[in-house]
């Protein structure tokens, strides 16, 4: 998921994502709590840049195992370690279950294990004691994201395939621009997107 590289400008793109996962609440009728949603847009602002996404190892870059975050978080010596590895194991699996669930249906595990483990990880962080504002806050988000985790797959799945589908409208019509002008730099930013100019377009 690499949304910068879109050809739509956006200037803030947690801003783009709140909005997207507001209106996408808004078809589907959920209401979350307060932070959810802001907590959303700046888990999908990180896990846009493929370095949040996937772990540096001697193999290369490599998503993390939903079980060995939790065996990470089990093995933990801190509560603040353990909850971070919680916070990681729950982003990842609503990302993923999210965005990717079709690919899902061809790996070992479905998108039912990612829903399990996601929605097991958030509950466990909101049963955690806590004290400062912001951790009672982020609490309240869990509890959110725990209780209705497939509801919050769902709004951000809608919020990727409206986003996949601004990029192929914007794409057509970079190319149709070429087509006209032959520019190069037109030429360039299309094979940068993985598009060779003049052959038909598959998008999907």
């Amino acid at each position: 998921m690499t949304y910068r590289s879109s050809l739509v400008e956006v200037s803030d793109l947690r801003s783009f994502f709140f909005e997207s996962l507001q209106d996408a609440a808004r078809t589907q009728g959920v209401k979350p709590q307060e932070g959810t949603l802001p907590y959303l847009a700046g888990m999908l602002t990180d896990y846009s840049r493929s370095e949040h996404v996937f772990d540096q190892t001697a193999d290369g870059m490599v998503r993390p195992a939903l079980a060995l975050l939790y065996k990470s978080a089990l093995e933990s010596r801190s509560s603040r370690e353990r909850s971070l590895f919680l916070q990681r194991l729950g982003d990842l699996a609503l990302f993923i279950a999210g965005l990717f669930a079709d690919s899902l249906r061809r790996s070992p595990v479905d998108v039912d294990y990612y829903i399990a483990m996601g929605g097991g990880a958030y509950a466990s962080l909101c049963r955690a004691p806590s004290e400062a504002a912001r951790s009672r806050a982020l609490s309240e988000v869990f509890e959110d994201l725990a209780s209705n985790f497939v509801h919050f797959v769902d709004l951000i799945g809608e919020v990727g395939e409206q986003a996949r589908d601004q990029l192929e409208r914007d794409v057509l019509r970079l190319h149709e621009l070429w087509r006209r002008t032959g520019s190069r730099r037109l030429e360039r930013k299309l094979r940068s997107l993985g598009i060779v100019p003049g052959r038909p377009l598959l998008l999907h």
